[in-house]
């Protein structure tokens, strides 16, 4: 049984993706709205949405260009998470919180600090631990990872490497946004699986979880195992 959502939440069906990769069009009680995507590339990067049912909650931001942004969309019996950057907050709840406790410990979390100019996702200040969240979206039994990348992202694992050899700890998590998923694929023979595993190698630990959207709450769920494909 789906959980319940918040009754502030909107339903439409999902039209096309607009040029602007945050912008989408979805048909919202019959008339067409242009809607916010949180997400730093195109969804059809992942996922075919063309004609189907989505959940849109509403933007909160005064000066948002857009009424709603989309959430998820229905899956099997669940959801899909579309908004990537939920997966940032669930596994700073989860860390502030029981979770992680392979971690050490954890009492002061900060989000979004900057170590020598790397902007981490989270940092772990009792034990100088940058945390490193990815979110990959597939309907796949395996989830590929990652299923697209960037020089952005290699450089990223460059700077992640050499803050390792300057003394900082790295945890590299990846969240799929799909519930049922079992476990995770890394692409092998890529430039990404080369610089990954030099940062592995350096002693940067990676995990992998799933989340599920419950009670209007997203949730981390089960760890997942990671294969190397």
């Amino acid at each position: 049984m789906q959980t319940v959502l918040n009754p502030e939440y909107k339903t439409g069906i999902f039209k096309q993706e607009l040029k602007n990769r945050f912008l989408c069009e979805v048909e919202i009680d019959g008339e067409s709205t242009v809607c916010y995507v949180p997400s730093s590339c195109h969804l059809s990067n992942f996922l075919s949405l063309q004609g189907k049912k989505v959940i849109l909650i509403p933007t909160m931001a005064k000066d948002a260009r857009t009424q709603y942004a989309v959430y998820a969309v229905p899956y099997k019996r669940s959801y899909l998470i579309l908004n990537t950057s939920m997966a940032n907050r669930a596994i700073e709840a989860s860390l502030r919180g029981r979770r992680f406790a392979y971690l050490g410990k954890r009492k002061n979390v900060i989000k979004e600090h900057y170590v020598d100019g790397y902007k981490s996702d989270l940092f772990i200040e009792d034990t100088n631990t940058i945390i490193e969240i990815k979110s990959v979206l597939s309907t796949d039994t395996y989830a590929k990872f990652p299923t697209v990348f960037s020089e952005r992202s290699l450089l990223q694992l460059e700077k992640l490497e050499r803050l390792m050899s300057a003394g900082y700890n790295v945890h590299y998590i990846i969240v799929s946004l799909n519930p049922y998923v079992k476990g995770i694929n890394l692409l092998a023979d890529t430039q990404f699986a080369d610089a990954l595993n030099k940062c592995i190698e350096h002693g940067m630990t990676i995990s992998a979880f799933t989340c599920r959207l419950k009670d209007n709450k997203f949730q981390i769920e089960h760890m997942l195992q990671i294969v190397k494909k």
